[in-house]
């Protein structure tokens, strides 16, 4: 007898475990909303939107992002092939051009025969069909109170916020200069230098600026891997030269002096039309980020294209709900990909996603379930979100979750190289 199983929900982790099964011979049913309905922070129809950064971070295997992005290479993963075919300029991260990104996927997932994309909600799930739970931090209302039933314990959530978009056109140029901390990279972000005064000035409009009238759900602990700035600011005057505008490794090249803040711009399309303000996530009322916001260097008559939002960001206290293949441990037709998991993050969803697929497909296939090695990054997040952890938080793609105590290596580059090795290395040997 055939076998179905239904996803549900095209994003990135959603797209990537159906083109797992569907590779593998399986037929499966793509469930997406848009554009019937769409979440607060969507607004395109194509599968694989992106909303928050374009950037999947650094492609370096000595950072933790950049490691768990070669495994998924190895892995075969469709997304990360397109996000690599769709790079725009980011000295040594992988960012993308975001409406082509979708684009793409949108068309690979639509020419997959075994694939049947259905444009609805789903308001209900079936326990006793194979199903893939990957509906993302913005999860509707009605699928939400489902889910909880499922789970049979209240949900847990935190919220993220969204950075501006600026016009490049719109940017002073003669103020800002190009660059990459310490001269490493390609030189592809914009920089735009602060002196005191103009730093002082800026801080205090910022921290006494309007944000958006505070709902229920903002009233919460804002999840601190995207704090909003204002928040952050509020922390202390110099928070913000430690954090995002931290003026180390730049010099000016226009006046040879060191700034003593920066704000640093990325380039967010591939003609290089738009540029997103690092670090600078918000929940400021727009009008105020456009006063605040113009009062950088380089900004003044900055024309924003999109204006940075806060939203709801669900998720499920996996640690007591799945194992480390995403599958529940209560019901074994039942597995979550995605964001919903606790993994935080684009390459992390898609690395759930692709965890989910193999697994469901090995199921239905007879197969033994994979299981990562906790070395490789990818074992690493399926262990973190499976065990008990009674202050579950989302977790990114990080060393510091990456077993390798007994390597006494001072440097920390050259450790995390080590460690980096050690994990490619098992997962060929596991592919073999």
């Amino acid at each position: 007898m055939e076998r179905k199983v239904n996803v549900i929900g095209a994003g990135l982790a959603g797209c990537e475990a159906a083109y797992q099964l569907a590779k593998r011979g399986i037929k499966v049913k793509l469930f997406e909303m848009k554009p019937k309905k769409f979440s607060p922070a969507h607004n395109i129809e194509n599968l694989a939107e992106i909303v928050c950064s374009n950037s999947f971070k650094s492609n370096l295997k000595t950072n933790a992002c950049g490691l768990l992005k070669e495994e998924l290479r190895m892995l075969d993963s469709l997304l990360i092939k397109i996000a690599d075919e769709t790079r725009v300029p980011a000295g040594q991260a992988l960012a993308v051009d975001r409406e082509n990104f979708s684009k793409r996927v949108t068309d690979e997932i639509e020419k997959e025969k075994n694939i049947e994309i259905i444009r609805q909600e789903v308001t209900k799930i079936n326990k006793d069909e194979l199903t893939i739970i990957a509906t993302g931090p913005l999860t509707s209302n009605d699928l939400y109170e489902e889910i909880k039933k499922l789970i049979n314990e209240d949900g847990l959530y935190f919220y993220d916020a969204a950075a501006p978009i600026i016009d490049k056109d719109s940017i002073d140029m003669n103020i800002a200069f190009f660059g990459d901390r310490y001269g490493k990279g390609d030189s592809s972000y914009i920089n735009l230098p602060m002196n005191k005064e103009e730093y002082i000035n800026f801080y205090n409009e910022l921290i006494n600026a309007e944000v958006v009238e505070l709902h229920e759900f903002e009233k919460k602990e804002i999840f601190e891997g995207c704090m909003p700035i204002e928040v952050m600011a509020k922390r202390g005057i110099d928070t913000l030269r430690y954090g995002p505008l931290k003026p180390v490794g730049f010099i000016n090249p226009k006046t040879g002096d060191r700034p003593y803040a920066i704000i640093q711009l990325r380039q967010d399309n591939a003609i290089g039309s738009l540029y997103n303000m690092v670090g600078f996530q918000t929940n400021l009322k727009f009008g105020e980020q456009k006063r605040i916001f113009s009062m950088i260097p380089g900004l003044k008559n900055a024309e924003f294209v999109k204006f940075g939002v806060m939203h709801r960001n669900t998720y499920i206290n996996s640690s007591k709900l799945l194992d480390e293949t995403f599958n529940m441990k209560k019901n074994n037709n039942i597995y979550f990909a995605g964001q919903i998991t606790g993994v935080e993050g684009y390459v992390e969803s898609i690395a759930s996603g692709i965890v989910a697929g193999i697994n469901m497909s090995n199921k239905i296939l007879n197969r033994d379930k994979m299981i990562f090695s906790e070395r490789n990054m990818i074992g690493a997040l399926c262990k973190y979100i499976s065990t008990e952890n009674d202050n579950f938080q989302p977790m990114n793609a990080n060393f510091g979750i990456l077993p390798g105590l007994e390597i006494k290596i001072k440097d920390k580059m050259q450790r995390y190289e080590k460690l980096s090795n050690i994990s490619l290395n098992i997962l060929a040997e596991l592919l073999k």
